[in-house]
């Protein structure tokens, strides 16, 4: 997600990337909205007809834009490799506070407000089943079984409700927040340990796990 050429010369995708991070500098004062993005393509010197372009359903691609951005630079500061020496706790721990530390307050304060409208329910949850995906991937979950979806679902909880306290956490260093993330991923970690205890064996029962892995990933 790097500027590789002048603006004029940009495919929507790389134009896409590249106003994201000006449109969130215009989010505190404009919401998103088309002032904003008319903000970020005069920053970066193109037609707001042609930033439009890239954002054709408005405020929903501007969001969606901005959390894929987050993913990118969550990646680049806790890359997989970095993450390898820690116990999977503090490997969430530390991708969860990294996202925080990234995203903006007000701007999510926003975006949530837009993705709460019933239109765009079903992409907001799209969006934090993605969020929690990234981060288990970064984790190093390799999991192909029924863990997959059970993990991912219950991070993407996890990283909601932690959001909202983050949101109004005037505790200082957010101490507040990383102590609700403290409990909620030691609830998570209770719960993947209690599954895998009554996981059957797959040589004796059938194996929802083992089958939805095979669905998901056939040579498996």
């Amino acid at each position: 997600m790097t500027q590789a050429y002048p603006p004029a010369e940009m495919t929507l995708d790389e134009l896409r990337d590249a106003l994201v991070p000006h449109i969130v500098a215009n989010v505190v004062f404009d919401g998103w909205s088309d002032r904003a993005l008319a903000g970020a393509a005069d920053r970066l010197g193109v037609p707001p007809s042609r930033a439009r372009l890239a954002f054709p359903d408005g405020a929903i691609d501007m969001i969606d834009a901005w959390f894929a951005w987050i993913d990118h630079s969550l990646a680049q500061r806790h890359p997989a490799t970095s993450l390898a020496s820690l116990k999977i706790r503090e490997r969430i721990r530390t991708l969860v506070q990294g996202r925080l530390a990234i995203a903006d307050r007000e701007a999510v304060r926003r975006a949530l407000a837009v993705l709460a409208l019933p239109a765009n329910l079903a992409r907001a949850a799209r969006f934090g089943w993605r969020s929690a995906d990234h981060m288990w991937r970064l984790a190093g979950d390799t999991d192909t079984g029924l863990g997959h979806y059970t993990k991912r679902a219950s991070l993407a909880a996890v990283y909601a409700t932690t959001l909202m306290i983050w949101l109004n956490d005037d505790s200082e260093d957010h101490a507040d927040t990383t102590a609700f993330l403290d409990r909620r991923i030691d609830d998570v970690i209770r719960f993947e340990r209690a599954k895998a205890r009554l996981k059957p064996d797959p040589d004796r029962h059938f194996s929802p796990a083992l089958f939805l892995g095979r669905l998901r990933y056939p040579d498996a």
